[in-house]
């Protein structure tokens, strides 16, 4: 994407970037007009590059050329900028360790700086507005609310759109832990806890794996994929920003590159196992993984790898790297992340398929997917469930025809989720 100009009046765009190593998107002047700054999204053989902030000095008519990078040394993700009245600061959100943070930026490059190192929640939308910054912000236990931020990250309410409508139910704050996995890297969970939670009792544990990969699992609600309501039955529930997550630095994210399913599933695994060593309130004889997209390749990662769990849910989940990739919508990326094309010598594109190990399959599996899905096409599901009942492993299929990547319908979310706390039931309460 390149930055172009037009005269108020019409004639001939005048490309002003130029460049193929990167990308320029969401243009905006200074107040007084002599800069302009974009998104800056680098462009190379990758699997995962930071998006940051590039900055031109602006003259009208003159073509821009490249831009001063100004993020330069900071090691997270931009989602988005603000730049101050006076021009001499930008404000941008990035995700930090399953937060959304907002940071102080010196407008001609330097250190980044937390308004708030120690916030929890997620903010976005952000605004400036006169002396303070306008956002909307929410976490695990509040749902979203817009908030005036002052310039040393203290948040005030401005709204009550969704407070009232929760007053009553019990969401409660995510838990959170670390631990170091067998590779020697940090790894991030979070944990729901059901309502009525009682640390002197014992629950079950319901892995909920986060899509992406190039994803994380945030301090927040979710409208399709709520941990809150997967654990309100009486469950734990386990979040892990395995391998590949964002949020943890740029390394972090391409530690997958190569390994897009075994590393991710052995993190998941490790940090069920801290989980149950470090809080007695989790019973370990009793688990079960959910995950989509993303989450839903890992869930059929370990129904091919392990016996570890008494039931699995997968939405939108791939059986076959191959498969997938000769029928999903987005090709290119999987070849970069898998070492080429399936015709070339990478062995990734067998060894970490789960349809290489069907004959392993034998752990209990709701499967579900909207039929209208061009990212992970039904083929794969039908797949999996082809391989289920060829090894007479007890499961259930869901195919919604009106739904793409995503059950968007509020009748059939409801549905849907009902037919996941009957399934997940079955095998750990009943």
């Amino acid at each position: 994407y390149h930055l172009y100009s037009v005269g108020l009046e019409g004639g001939e765009p005048l490309q002003l970037t130029e460049g193929q190593d990167w990308s320029c998107k969401g243009p905006a002047f200074s107040a007084d007009g002599d800069q302009i700054y974009c998104d800056y999204e680098p462009e190379n053989m990758q699997v995962y590059n930071l998006d940051g902030i590039g900055r031109f000095d602006w003259a009208e008519g003159r073509k821009l050329g490249k831009p001063q990078v100004i993020t330069r040394g900071f090691d997270r993700s931009v989602s988005s900028f603000e730049i101050s009245d006076n021009g001499r600061t930008l404000y941008i959100t990035a995700a930090d360790a399953g937060r959304t943070r907002i940071y102080r930026l010196p407008a001609r490059g330097g250190t980044a700086k937390a308004l708030n190192p120690d916030s929890r929640g997620v903010y976005a939308g952000l605004q400036v507005a006169g002396k303070h910054m306008l956002a909307k912000w929410e976490n695990s236990a509040s749902p979203a609310e817009i908030v005036r931020i002052d310039r040393n990250g203290r948040h005030k309410a401005l709204t009550q759109f969704n407070a009232d409508r929760v007053r009553g139910i019990d969401l409660q704050p995510f838990r959170e832990f670390w631990f170091e996995n067998s590779n020697g890297r940090r790894v991030h969970s979070w944990m729901a806890l059901p309502p009525g939670f009682d640390k002197s009792k014992k629950y079950p544990l319901v892995l909920q794996i986060h899509g992406g990969p190039f994803s994380s699992s945030m301090d927040a609600g979710h409208v399709r994929w709520s941990a809150a309501l997967l654990a309100s039955p009486g469950y734990v529930v386990l979040m892990t920003d395995y391998t590949g997550s964002v949020g943890y630095g740029e390394q972090f994210s391409r530690d997958i590159s190569g390994d897009p399913l075994k590393t991710p599933g052995l993190d998941v695994l490790e940090a069920a196992r801290v989980a149950i060593e470090r809080y007695p309130f989790i019973d370990g004889s009793r688990q079960a993984a959910t995950g989509a997209s993303y989450g839903g390749h890992m869930v059929n990662w370990l129904q091919a790898t392990t016996t570890h769990f008494k039931a699995l849910v997968g939405h939108a989940g791939l059986v076959s790297l191959e498969g997938q990739y000769a029928s999903s919508d987005t090709i290119y990326n999987r070849e970069i992340m898998n070492g080429g094309p399936p015709w070339g010598d990478s062995p990734v594109w067998r060894e970490q398929s789960p349809s290489s190990y069907a004959d392993q399959f034998s752990t209990p599996i709701l499967l579900t997917i909207g039929e209208k899905d061009f990212r992970v096409p039904i083929n794969q599901t039908i797949a999996a469930w082809s391989y289920v009942q060829r090894k007479q492993v007890p499961g259930r299929l869901l195919v919604f025809h009106d739904a793409n990547h995503w059950i968007m319908k509020g009748e059939e979310a409801k549905y849907f989720w009902g037919e996941v706390h009957a399934f997940l039931g079955k095998y750990l309460l009943d």
